[in-house]
């Protein structure tokens, strides 16, 4: 059966590990063109997971922390597909502190990342999806877009944030035919981890997390859903809860 994706165009950031990596995978599988968007972004990455599949991938290299760069060079990837039918917001980066020790730079960089970044891809895709009066947007958020945790304030701003900013536009984009949703997964087994101070990472058990598969395979559920239908902020945690 021809999936109802087959000859779309996707644009993912974080594409080359965790939840960023796996749902351009099982887009492709679905019959998406696919551009691969981060820093590590490489062709041989884009040839790998393509291999076998009737779906193209391409690689961009970004580094969507460089706010000068990121409204251009998206621009430029919507010009070189010929317009963007789903967008997959799933860059992010952790911080762990608290509030009263945050760096400024840290707490800028955060926020850059995880939704300024955002904001700006968003900003690029919109016309031709107004122009073809459709299109997806999913932001990859997190349980923290719902509950603070101590010693996660940056990045629970940022997410926070992140929720509004995919409220606001949904409400703002229905009348052009364009869907915005959110999902807001639990604590997720991602390379995310590795980059975590280790006295902090080792008191989270990896294992008994989400795996990236897994919250990929509820995004695609998400693009699946009838054009009548919409999952306004998807909660998805593991069976063992808030690790």
């Amino acid at each position: 059966m021809t999936s109802k994706l087959a000859q779309k165009k996707a644009l993912v950031t974080g594409a080359s590990s965790g939840i960023g990596k796996e749902i351009a995978l099982q887009l492709l599988q679905a019959g998406v063109d696919v551009a691969l968007v981060s820093r590590r972004a490489s062709d041989d990455l884009a040839e790998k997971l393509s291999y076998g599949l009737l779906a193209d991938a391409k690689a961009y290299p970004l580094d969507l922390a460089d706010l000068s760069l990121v409204a251009g060079k998206i621009g430029e990837i919507v010009a070189d597909f010929g317009g963007i039918d789903i967008l997959i917001n799933s860059a992010g980066i952790g911080y762990v502190g608290e509030i009263i020790d945050t760096p400024l730079a840290e707490w800028q960089r955060t926020i850059d990342l995880n939704l300024t970044s955002v904001f700006q891809c968003i900003q690029a895709v919109l016309p031709t999806m107004r122009s073809n009066k459709s299109g997806t947007i999913i932001n990859v958020a997190s349980i923290a877009a719902k509950q603070a945790f101590p010693g996660w304030g940056a990045y629970s701003a940022s997410k926070f944030a992140l929720l509004g900013l995919t409220q606001a536009l949904a409400a703002e984009e229905r009348s052009n035919g364009i869907k915005v949703m959110a999902i807001c997964p639990g604590s997720v087994d991602t390379p995310l981890w590795d980059t975590l101070p280790p006295e902090i990472s080792v008191n989270f058990d990896r294992t008994a997390m989400l795996t990236a598969a897994s919250v990929a395979e509820c995004i695609m559920s998400m693009l699946m859903l009838p054009s009548s239908a919409i999952v306004t902020d998807f909660v998805l945690m593991p069976n063992a809860g808030v690790l």
